[in-house]
């Protein structure tokens, strides 16, 4: 099982150009992917149990809590909108530039590509197109 989820953790997590491992098990079922123009971020403070919600534009970002959340890719599969999301996000350290997470993160299994992070959590919750 610890296997399983470590390959798909390294695929999900290759370079951004090309398409993703989701998106490739997608074509191969005959779905499509199409790009959202915003992810919907969750973020969570361990400590005190604080949520925040963010609509964080493709190509911006945002900070929550401690962290500064960029959103370079969202997609959503085109038969199902409010279905399966993934987004490719970089999580860093706003005072001193640390990278805590760079990778897909997959709406419904957020735990199989995680950020790693002491106090904080983000998750990405959904794509929109509008």
């Amino acid at each position: 099982m610890r296997v399983a989820a470590l390959l798909t953790a390294v695929a999900l997590a290759l370079p951004f150009t090309g398409q993703s491992g989701h998106a490739q098990e997608q074509a191969k079922q005959g779905e499509t992917a199409k790009p959202g123009t915003a992810a919907v971020l969750r973020a969570l403070d361990k400590v005190n149990g604080h949520t925040i919600d963010a609509e964080v534009a493709v190509g911006d970002k945002a900070a929550m809590f401690g962290l500064l959340v960029s959103v370079r890719d969202c997609r959503y599969p085109a038969d199902n909108p409010t279905g399966d999301a993934y987004a490719f996000l970089s999580v860093h350290d706003p005072e001193d530039g640390t990278s805590h997470f760079e990778g897909w993160m997959i709406a419904s299994s957020p735990a199989l590509n995680a950020l790693d992070h002491s106090r904080y959590d983000v998750w990405v919750i959904r794509c929109n197109n509008s």
